[in-house]
């Protein structure tokens, strides 16, 4: 399903995005542009009403349609490398790469397949305010926000609730890819974001690549449906003897280099981020050739 308008403007911010190493750009074109008081408004809303009554309802009501979406989406989705989880107890922080408003649920259909109620997301404060369905999903889905700008809310509230959610053995999807990029096959250079939650928490990393594989069948023009295979690699543990920083950078670059080894397996080739038309899967490239 691909959602969202202007997808060749989109592939050709992510073709100029890529090929200047500028890897965590923003490439869509219509998303919400706010000011620092909206931004702080929707922090502010969030922190208010999650405890309350109506909220809760409404989440009930989100998370039942992002499992059905997730069931729908997921038909043909294949989930290899589970043993890989042997032995994981307890709480964890999940990394995925970032390609599609809706890869969430290629996360949530393994977390269900491991008997978890439910996937938090970590998502930034702008996607909450999106319009209309997705705007209802993004807001109620057990999304939590993330803020570049409002640092008390970073290092108190939004750690408190990581904190919680992992001492309660629950996962936590973070992208540390930051921005999606539209159905973009390589892994990008990853943010410390995620690994420094994970040191400061001593909570293990499930770290995850999505392959994408295009089908016969066309989706929308000029494009034809994917089919997902969610890899899921060797789980990363923070070292007790090390610091917060350094097993930050330790399990970042660990993760970077699994995805990259992944991706090398997947596809057959070596990851370099000269952009070429099948970096875009299901996309049948500018000339409207195959893949």
């Amino acid at each position: 399903m691909i959602i969202g308008d202007k997808r060749e403007e989109v592939i050709e911010n992510i073709s100029k995005a890529a090929e200047s190493g500028e890897f965590h750009s923003k490439v869509e074109v219509n998303d919400p542009v706010l000011s620092m008081e909206e931004k702080g408004e929707i922090i502010r809303n969030f922190l208010d009403n999650n405890d309350k009554l109506s909220f809760r309802a409404k989440t009930y009501v989100a998370r039942k349609i992002a499992n059905i979406l997730t069931r729908t989406l997921n038909r043909n989705t294949e989930i290899v490398g589970l043993e890989n989880l042997d032995g994981l107890t307890g709480g964890a922080i999940i990394t995925s790469n970032h390609f599609s408003p809706l890869d969430n649920t290629t996360v949530r259909h393994l977390v269900r397949k491991l008997h978890k109620k439910r996937i938090n997301i970590v998502s930034q404060e702008t996607n909450l305010a999106m319009p209309g369905f997705i705007g209802f999903l993004m807001n109620y889905s057990d999304i939590i926000p993330i803020s570049g700008t409002n640092k008390s809310y970073m290092q108190r509230d939004f750690f408190s609730i990581l904190k919680d959610l992992i001492e309660r053995d629950e996962y936590i999807l973070i992208y540390p890819e930051q921005e999606m990029w539209f159905n973009y096959r390589k892994p990008r250079p990853l943010k410390r974001g995620a690994y420094y939650y994970a040191a400061k928490l001593g909570a293990p990393v499930i770290s995850c690549f999505v392959e994408m594989q295009n089908l016969e069948k066309e989706d929308a023009e000029g494009f034809y449906k994917v089919k997902y295979i969610v890899h899921i690699l060797p789980t990363i543990y923070p070292d007790p003897a090390k610091t917060v920083k350094e097993n930050s950078m330790e399990m970042c670059e660990r993760d970077y280099m699994q995805k990259k080894e992944a991706y090398e397996k997947a596809y057959g080739k070596e990851l370099v981020y000269t952009f070429e038309d099948d970096d875009i899967a299901g996309w049948m490239g500018s000339g409207r050739n195959s893949a």
